[in-house]
């Protein structure tokens, strides 16, 4: 199996092909994701609600993620492999360069911080050492605290102004890939046709130049709540888990999911 590489997404950006991600946080999944051709895998610090079972992910440590990108890495042969930093990991430069080592020897092909402009110096710091980076801005789950919560950002002129100008920047100092969660779809193309690097939609609609999900959401396995902008696409299959995942890379290549149901104005 060919391996994806950034220069891969960055192409399919050009050539205006969606491309897909999911979570996986073991072995026995990221195989099944790899083989059923998902572009990119999110070893996501969500693991810390999935798995352990958290309110949100401020409590996932440095090693939980280590060793959740161990169990991926060994079972992944073609898709990307991105992994996220977690809260407080990457709080001065210094501490990024060294964390982010960490996750690549685990296995990681980038990492993934979120935040805005406050990150460029980091940013720039890790490219200048070889290590891919995918920044994260609207909803950052990190900040939830501060956020007052789990909302939707960008709705106003003065905050979409600020994602828009942070996007840029992130850019600017080297970011190979922007994830936008829980943002307006409007916003999010206005990001998307402004980068050149490709964006990755999580409530953002359509016009991201990829999709990603949390796995057990989009299989249905969360019953406690499921978010406006996730599709059960294992219950459209018929209950196979290898359907759903199937099913889930065509509709975003063919961009009919998220449909307008999924997304914010």
């Amino acid at each position: 199996m060919k391996k994806t590489t950034l220069h891969t997404l960055h192409s399919l950006k050009d050539k205006g092909e969606a491309f897909t991600v999911l979570t996986a946080y073991d072995a026995t999944f990221a195989r099944l994701l790899d083989q059923c051709g998902v572009d990119a895998i999110l070893v996501g610090d969500s693991l810390g609600m999935v798995i352990q079972g958290h309110n949100t992910t401020v409590p996932v440590a440095m090693e939980d993620c280590i060793y959740h990108v161990e169990c991926v890495a060994r079972a992944t042969q073609s898709a990307l492999i991105i992994a996220d930093m977690p809260y407080m990991s990457y709080a001065t430069p210094e501490q990024t360069f060294h964390n982010a080592a960490a996750l690549m020897q685990a296995g990681a092909n980038m990492v993934k911080v979120e935040g805005g402009e406050w990150l460029m110096e980091s940013i720039e710091g890790l490219v200048q050492r070889g290590i891919p980076v995918c920044a994260h801005l609207g909803l950052t789950p990190q900040s939830v605290d501060a956020l007052g919560g789990f909302k939707v950002q960008g709705r106003d002129e003065e905050g979409a102004t600020k994602i828009l100008n942070d996007a840029l920047a992130l850019e600017k100092a080297g970011a190979s890939l922007l994830v936008l969660e829980c943002v307006p779809a409007e916003l999010a193309q206005q990001i998307t046709t402004a980068l050149s690097i490709p964006t990755i939609g999580i409530g953002a609609g359509s016009d991201c130049d990829a999709q990603v999900l949390v796995l057990q959401d989009m299989l249905g396995l969360n019953t406690q709540f499921t978010p406006k902008f996730v599709k059960n696409f294992m219950q459209q299959a018929g209950g196979s888990v290898q359907d759903a995942i199937d099913l889930y890379i065509k509709e975003v290549k063919e961009r009919s999911f998220p449909a307008a149901e999924h997304t914010f104005e």
